[in-house]
């Protein structure tokens, strides 16, 4: 069984260095001593793009982003939807690992937390589902739309939150997307309903 202690210290880390009420009042009471999981490596496409982006060393708050990069080839990477939901281009340049929850690579009944990948020019149609969700970009570039609003720029460590089965959407440019996401307060692996193609 591989460790993944020192990404799950990271990711803690991480969330520590953020100081915003919505985040705090998310994480609020949530036990990190967790049990670890024997899951296999599984590797994806969109992986790949890890190996183009340049993390700057001097920038603290690029160390969660270094330790996945360091582990990507160890996790267990997996995907929500088939090639009927958006196409095959689209599960190209799409992923997700998680890295505690029901399925994670640490055991947690009560919240789920991991990463999102997207590719390059790729669009993420809305989507929406029980769990209260954050999202922290790791890198720039992406646009995120929010209760089928227009779609706005969001940068590297913004707080992104959905209230419960809110609509949401995100759109990538040149830049691959890596966000760090978590959920609570609803089914930790229910697939997200499909609720149009806001574009």
């Amino acid at each position: 069984m591989s460790d993944f202690t020192s990404l799950l210290q990271s990711f803690r880390a991480y969330l520590a260095s953020h100081h915003e009420a919505v985040l705090a009042r998310f994480l609020e009471g949530f036990d990190w001593q967790m049990a670890e999981r024997a899951l296999e490596p599984r590797g994806l496409p969109v992986v790949e793009y890890l190996s183009d982006i340049a993390v700057p060393t001097d920038d603290h708050d690029n160390t969660l982003l270094s330790a996945l990069i360091r582990d990507a080839a160890s996790l267990h990477w997996a995907q929500t939807y088939s090639t009927g939901d958006f196409g095959d281009a689209f599960l190209k340049r799409y992923g997700w690992v998680e890295l505690f929850g029901t399925r994670g690579h640490f055991d947690s009944d009560v919240m789920a937390g991991g990463f999102l990948m997207l590719g390059p020019e790729i669009h993420y149609p809305d989507h929406h589902h029980v769990a209260e969700e954050i999202y922290i970009p790791l890198t720039g570039g992406s646009l995120w739309s929010k209760d089928a609003g227009a779609f706005v720029p969001r940068h590297a460590g913004e707080i992104i939150h959905h209230p419960s089965d809110v609509r949401h959407a995100m759109q990538t440019q040149r830049e691959t997307l890596v966000a760090l996401y978590l959920w609570r307060g609803g089914p930790l692996a229910q697939k997200s309903i499909i609720s149009g193609r806001n574009t």
